[in-house]
C-alpha cells in the first residue's frame, strides 16, 4: 500500500528529530546558544509532527463518515 502525505511527512520529520537529537548526544553543540538553538529547532520539529498527526486523524476521522 502506498504511503500517505501524512506518513512521508511524519517519516521525513521523525528523520530530522533524530539527527538533530544525535547531534547534540555527540556533542555538537559549540556553546549555550548553539545547545539552546538545536533545542528550539527539535522543538518546532515536534509541534509540526503532532499537527500532522492531528491532521491525519482528522482526515481519517472524515474518510469513516462519508
Amino acid at each position: 500500500m502506498a504511503k500517505t502525505i501524512y506518513e512521508v511527512l511524519i517519516e521525513k520529520i521523525n528523520e530530522c528529530i533524530v539527527q538533530h537529537q544525535e547531534h547534540l548526544i555527540d556533542g555538537g553543540a559549540k556553546d549555550y546558544a548553539s545547545y539552546k538553538e538545536v533545542c528550539g529547532v527539535i522543538r518546532g520539529l515536534a509541534t509540526a509532527l503532532q499537527e500532522i498527526k492531528d491532521l491525519a486523524r482528522n482526515q481519517m476521522e472524515l474518510d469513516e463518515d462519508e
